[in-house]
């Protein structure tokens, strides 16, 4: 439903509010089945996502790792998952990428979000929180920045090129596995060992078009005739090596938290939201569920934040048809 609120007084032209029964805060899994769930019931919805995709932590930092704990599927990956929640709310729910939520407003009736946005109820579920890759340090102009990549969306990309990661952790080693099936690869740490899997390691090391290089750190990086040329220096020595690509990958890992929440007035244990029994905040009429929150026992595990949406979306249909008896279980709905 949409209304007509008010005139610009300087342009005079026509604000449009839009009305949601519910607005998610983050689209990564749980944020995709929470969605899914709450059309289940017929909850009008509106997902909000400050990157430019869906799919969280899955679908930018470990898009081919095999997860093993998802409920009915023995093993899936990052990149599958992310596409069936999403494709469960095709036509179903609206989608707002690109989109950080800078300002929430209490109202008597629910909440306005950004001066744009009406719903009755809000589910923040936003993980480890809002994240950025940590850059590459080194000096570069745009023209070698367009070689520098934080995520990789298609591995076919690279294909027959030869390839930097930088990193050392679980997701330099995956995307490396990943682009050894199609690319030749050189792997970059500064330390000999890698915080990874050591699995994944064997597998990189067995592999004739892999080339791990440690420890070394960047110093400095050019491009010329297209392709890249990176100085590295070994640690703890004067050793200088030349090393030439055609992409780079940087897997330095991100910064995040959820600190922000304090400024829409919801309460923070270190840097976890605090939540109640029906993942209910401290301000009415907003939940958490997922990675956002911490209570005794709680672990980690995407599945266990499907449980926690479930609980959420029960509690926000009590809440908003008090008067209407109801359906638990979806074979019902």
């Amino acid at each position: 439903m949409r209304v007509k609120v008010g005139i610009s007084v300087f342009r005079r032209e026509f604000f449009i509010i839009k009305k949601f029964d519910l607005a998610i805060i983050g689209a990564g899994p749980v944020g995709l089945f929470t969605a899914n769930f709450a059309h289940l019931h017929g909850l009008k919805t509106i997902i909000f996502d400050s990157l430019a995709t869906v799919g969280g932590q899955p679908e930018l930092l470990y898009p081919f790792k095999k997860i093993l704990d998802i409920p009915v599927f023995n093993t899936i990956t990052g990149t599958e998952l992310i596409k069936r929640l999403k494709n469960n709310i095709l036509n179903k729910s609206t989608i707002k990428l690109n989109h950080r939520v800078n300002k929430i407003e209490k109202l008597d009736d629910g909440f306005h979000i950004d001066n744009e946005f009406l719903t009755k109820t809000i589910i923040i579920a936003t993980g480890i929180g809002s994240f950025k890759p940590k850059k590459f340090p080194l000096k570069m102009n745009q023209e070698i920045e367009k070689k520098v990549h934080y995520y990789i969306n298609d591995p076919n990309k690279y294909a027959n090129q030869t390839v930097g990661v930088f990193g050392g952790g679980d997701s330099a080693l995956d995307w490396a596995v990943e682009l050894a099936n199609r690319s030749q690869v050189k792997i970059i740490h500064r330390r000999k060992e890698f915080r990874g899997l050591e699995s994944s390691v064997n597998k990189l090391r067995k592999l004739k078009n892999v080339e791990i290089l440690t420890p070394y750190l960047p110093k400095k990086i050019s491009l010329s005739d297209n392709q890249l040329t990176v100085e590295l220096k070994k640690t703890g020595s004067s050793e200088i090596s030349y090393q030439k690509f055609d992409q780079i990958i940087v897997a330095y890992g991100f910064r995040a938290d959820n600190r922000f929440v304090r400024n829409w007035g919801v309460n923070l244990k270190g840097t976890h939201i605090t939540v109640g029994p029906e993942m209910n905040t401290n301000v009415p009429g907003i939940y958490a569920i997922g990675d956002a929150i911490n209570y005794e026992g709680r672990v980690p595990l995407i599945g266990l934040g499907f449980g926690e949406a479930q609980i959420a979306i029960n509690a926000i249909m009590r809440k908003l048809f008090p008067e209407k008896a109801l359906t638990i279980h979806s074979t019902s709905i």
